[in-house]
Order: structure tokens, then sequence, then C-alpha cells
């Protein structure tokens, strides 16, 4: 193999959403308003979590480090395909590559892990509920939000780090509105087997595995919930997971899309479809998903609001 800076190439196209230039306007007016709403829905989140007293349990602990996640996989790739738009230039430095690739796959993870963690904490509270404040200790969960992030900066160095040994000698156009890592895999001229194996290694780690213990969680919450009398009660416990469910559909609907269809299934417009679920819509969505129906955020949001009005008046 040649040294990598005699040979690769020193940056990459990045051919965005679509290549008519009469429908630009439109994807930008159209991203900008989910990237706004996205930003002010998850922040909101944050805060009206981080204002009241009485949401400073696991729940919603999990919850604010959710919408953080969130906040930072919209931030990621969407800011750069508005500037793609908006200016036209579609170069990015291979550095600049590398890093969004990072900062993608790092807060991806991160969400993966935390959803499952998420529903190892509605298992508690419904199947084991006198036991719930002594098994969810503050140790406890401070290692549930804490570890995924240290897992996914491990994971997302070592893509990063394999990405770094490859050469791109061809074509250096990505199909695509952000640096993905299936993306650059396809443009490498070099072997690219230990990076397809760790790929496959990343997903039943990051997506197999958190989604076994969804199901696993779930299957013993719907036997608790049947074992419950009454039809209004069974409704009530019910609706504490419904959020949860949504966003767990959501996520892994996109990320099986991605990243576990074969690429001859799997055409460009159909990633790029899946990628904007996944990193646009779905973090967009998940604040409306766990506030609308969730009396307590409910309130705590209008007392945020109530406060910053008062304040300014």
């Amino acid at each position: 193999m040649e040294p990598r800076n005699q040979t690769s190439r020193s940056e990459f196209i990045l051919l965005g959403l679509s290549e008519k230039p009469d429908q630009e306007t439109f994807l930008f007016a159209l991203f900008l308003c989910v990237y706004v709403v996205t930003a002010v829905g998850n922040l909101l989140i944050i805060l009206a979590i981080s204002s009241d007293s009485h949401l400073h349990t696991p729940m919603y602990l999990f919850l604010a480090n959710l919408s953080l996640v969130d906040f930072f996989l919209a931030t990621s790739t969407v800011p750069k395909m508005l500037v793609v738009i908006q200016t036209r230039s579609k170069s990015i430095s291979y550095p600049c590559c590398l890093t969004q690739m990072y900062v993608f796959h790092f807060f991806g993870i991160v969400d993966s892990v935390l959803i499952a963690v998420m529903a190892y904490d509605r298992f508690v509270a419904i199947c084991h509920p006198l036991h719930y404040p002594t098994i969810m200790s503050q140790c406890l969960c401070c290692l549930l939000a804490g570890g995924p992030w240290m897992f996914s900066c491990f994971i997302s160095l070592t893509h990063t780090i394999l990405m770094t040994c490859l050469v791109f000698c061809g074509s250096n156009e990505i199909p695509h509105y952000f640096c993905d890592l299936t993306s650059l895999l396809r443009l490498s001229c070099t072997d690219t087997t230990v990076n397809k194996i760790f790929v496959l290694i990343r997903a039943g780690m990051v997506i197999a595995t958190p989604f076994i213990c969804i199901l696993a969680s779930y299957t013993r919450i719907i036997g608790a919930i049947m074992k419950v009398p009454s039809a209004n009660g069974r409704k009530k416990v019910f609706s504490t997971c419904s959020s949860h469910l949504s966003v767990v559909a959501l996520f892994y609907e996109t990320t099986t899309v991605i990243y576990l269809c074969p690429s001859s299934v799997l055409t460009a417009v159909k990633e790029k479809a899946s990628a904007i679920m996944y990193t646009a819509v779905t973090p967009m969505l998940n604040p409306f998903i766990y506030s609308l129906r969730n009396r307590d955020m409910n309130g705590a949001l209008r007392k945020l609001v109530n406060r910053k009005i008062s304040s300014s008046s």
C-alpha cells in the first residue's frame, strides 16, 4: 500500500440532497425550520427538567440526556447541509469530513444505547415499583447515563482511526449530504475488509444488542401490565411507555435501513431519505412525543415559559 499522503484525496465533494437548483430554496427553508424546531424543542426539554425539582428523577435524567444527544446529532449534519445549499460550496476537507463522521457516529451510538437504558428504567419502574428507588440508585443512574458516552467514544474513535488507514484515489464525490461511514467506504480504492467487519461488529453491539434488551424489557412490562385487574389501570400503566415505544420504532426503523440493508437494495435516494429521518426528523419529533402526553413535562414547560415571560415584562 502506498502512503496515504501521496495518493489520498485532500477534500471531498458533498453532492447534497438534490442536484436540481430549483429545489434548493425550498430545501433550505424546510431544513432550516426543522433545525430551529429541533434545537428549541430539545433545549426547552433540558431547561424544563433542570429547572423543576419534581423532575429530578432517573426517568427525566435520561430524557434530558436524550434531548441533549438529539440536539447534537442534528447539529452534526444539518447546519453543514444548509451551508452547502446556501453557498453552493460543496467541498469539505479530509480532516473536517473525518471529524463530522466521528461526531455523527458518536452521538448516534449514544442515542441508541440511551434508548435501551430508558427501556430498562421503565422495566424497573413497572415490574419492581417498590424496589425502584433502591435499584435505580444515584450511582447506577450516573453509570447508565455516562456509560453510553464513554462506550460511544471508543467505538467512534476506532471507526475514525480505521478510516485514516484507507486511501481515496478515485472519485471524491460523496452522494450524500454529510460524511457518512458507508459512503466513504465505497469511495476507497484500498481494501476495506477490516472496516466492514468492524461495521458489522458495531451493528451487533450498538443496534442489535440494545434492541434485544428493549424487547426483553417490554416483554416483562407487557406481562406485568396484563396482570393489572382493571382496564383503566392497564391503560394508565401502558401510557407511561407509549412515548418511548414511539421513539424506539422511529429510531430502529431508520437505522436498520441505513446500516443493515444490503447496498444492492438500498439506493442513494432511499439512503438519503432514511438518513433525514434519523438525523433531522426523529430529533425534531422526540420533544413532542415526550411532552404532548406527559402531564409533568407539560407542567414544567408551562412554568418555564411563564417564568421567562414574567421576568421579561
